[in-house]
């Protein structure tokens, strides 16, 4: 697959995360309790686990967002990871006084998963750098489809420069968010995408949404793969890679991250459609979460095995 000689720069906007994941056989029922059979400790989030991806797979990424208080101990833990990952973290607000935001989720036998998080209500506070200083080289932003009320001036500076503005939108959006009609492409789950359109059908949903936005619209359905709406508003199809999935967490965040790098690599929209099917499909393989990302080589020689 051909892509860039120099890699990307890409900016991802959000709110980085501390992950204590619990392996289970089932999600134990209301009131009871349930031994573990593994347990890890990572970093997670939304433009975050995106981020690694895309660290994996070849671009250069930098991150923005607000991060608890610089003495709190789960900043520290996800900054020395990002560091690893060769993620740019000097755009990183620390709110004083905030706590990072932490999350405990179970995982079943099937690979799905179940969570709770705590955020700090203190973070939504945070103001982001000068654009010019983020924006400086970019080719491409990502943002958490939450973060439109710190980042909106920012994503439409990035608009008006030609830049392409990826949102990942796990959540449903209110039709008055400002993402909706500055984003450059707009990538929902099933369900989000069905609560923001208010109505029970993907199909009808990217529609409906398509009245509202000028934005690229897909729906993402795990294992049956993502509808999408081409330049004529036709509905087109993208499937998934059927693999034997163990962990699904983090896999719509790599989904996002992979086509977000791909289109700054000048890909059409139909191959980085493709190529984030496969970086989801490797990562739901292993367990981890976000920290499961493959590795560029491995997406490449899973799509030429499958040509």
């Amino acid at each position: 697959m051909a892509h860039s000689a120099i890699a990307p720069r890409i900016l991802c906007i959000g709110i980085p995360v501390r992950d204590l994941t619990f392996r289970v056989e089932a999600v134990p029922e209301r009131g009871s309790k349930a031994n573990a059979m593994h347990l890890a400790e990572i970093c997670g989030g939304n433009a975050l686990n995106a981020a690694i991806a895309m660290a994996r797979l070849g671009g250069r990424v930098a991150f923005a967002g607000p991060m608890g208080d610089a003495l709190e101990t789960s900043s520290g833990f996800i900054l020395e990871r990002m560091a690893a990952e060769g993620i740019e973290t000097g755009h990183i607000v620390r709110i004083p006084g905030a706590t990072t935001p932490v999350s405990a989720i179970i995982i079943d036998a099937s690979g799905e998963r179940t969570l709770t998080i705590y955020r700090d209500p203190a973070l939504w506070s945070v103001k982001l750098s000068d654009a010019d200083e983020l924006l400086a080289g970019c080719q491409a932003v990502l943002v958490e489809s939450r973060c439109g009320a710190f980042c909106i001036d920012l994503c439409t500076e990035a608009r008006r420069r030609g830049i392409p503005v990826v949102v990942g939108v796990d959540r449903a959006m209110e039709l008055t968010d400002g993402l909706l009609t500055v984003a450059s492409h707009l990538l929902f789950a099933s369900e989000q995408a069905q609560e923001t359109a208010s109505v029970e059908d993907d199909s009808e949903a990217l529609r409906r949404l398509a009245k509202l936005t000028p934005a690229f619209l897909a729906a993402t359905r795990g294992p049956r793969g993502t509808i999408w709406l081409d330049e004529v508003g036709q509905l087109e199809e993208t499937p998934a890679f059927p693999v034997e999935a163990v962990d699904t967490l983090g896999a719509g965040d790599v989904f996002h991250g992979a086509f977000t790098l791909r289109l700054a690599e000048r890909g059409s929209v139909r191959e980085a459609l493709r190529f984030a099917a496969a970086a989801a499909a490797l990562k739901c393989t292993r367990h981890g979460g976000g920290m499961a990302a493959p590795q560029r080589i491995e997406v490449e020689a899973f799509l030429q095995d499958r040509r």
